[in-house]
């Protein structure tokens, strides 16, 4: 067991992310193997995003885009740490401290899933993300196949919109902003689906 302070210590002298909930801190890993390490399409799938989401937020100066390094602090859970796969602020962002590592306001986050963090993500991930008073939308992209999750915020709970066509978009209201989902998923090959009877 940790305290956050000495995980955020540690944590910015690592050579490696890991995250930190409940006390505890955890390797941050993507791969199949469990290994720190994101597959190939992880991988282009994060650099689609950024890539859509930084040409149309460019020439505006009220919203900003992380990939992948930037933590997120949930304060209403006793300190959770974590590292979407994409983040955004719209409005001032608000930093934990003058390192300016650790964003308190997310508007946006968007995880892509793997085989290691599936679970988390839809999991104890969303139930810290969701307590985030700025957080309006929370996505969740599939890797292996065309499949988007679009968690809206509601008054009286959360929205859930699922996308699972190549000419569908995503739309992401709250930073006025939409992906198409051929463009999210540029390069990327799907496993080829079994047919019944196959061994």
């Amino acid at each position: 067991h940790y305290t956050w302070e000495q995980y955020l210590a540690r944590e910015r002298q690592a050579t490696h992310k890991s995250e930190f909930f409940n006390g505890r801190v955890y390797a941050l890993t993507h791969s199949a193997s469990g290994y720190p390490g994101a597959s190939r399409e992880h991988n282009l799938i994060c650099f689609n995003l950024a890539r859509e989401l930084g040409g149309q937020l460019r020439d505006r100066d009220d919203c900003e885009a992380y990939v992948a390094d930037m933590r997120v602090k949930s304060e209403a859970t006793n300190s959770a740490y974590l590292y979407p796969g994409v983040t955004v602020v719209c409005g001032p962002p608000q930093f934990e401290d003058t390192g300016l590592d650790t964003l308190l306001n997310p508007t946006v986050l968007i995880e892509v899933l793997s085989p290691s963090t599936e679970a988390g993500d839809r999991g104890h991930k969303f139930a810290h993300y969701r307590r985030i008073p700025s957080l309006q939308e929370y996505v969740l992209v599939a890797q292996d196949r065309a499949q988007v999750e679009r968690h809206v915020r509601q008054e009286d709970g959360w929205l859930l919109t699922e996308f699972g066509d190549l000419e569908a978009v995503l739309p992401l209201a709250s930073i006025g902003c939409a992906v198409a989902l051929r463009d999210l998923y540029a390069r990327v090959s799907f496993p080829a689906a079994e047919t019944p009877g196959d061994a």
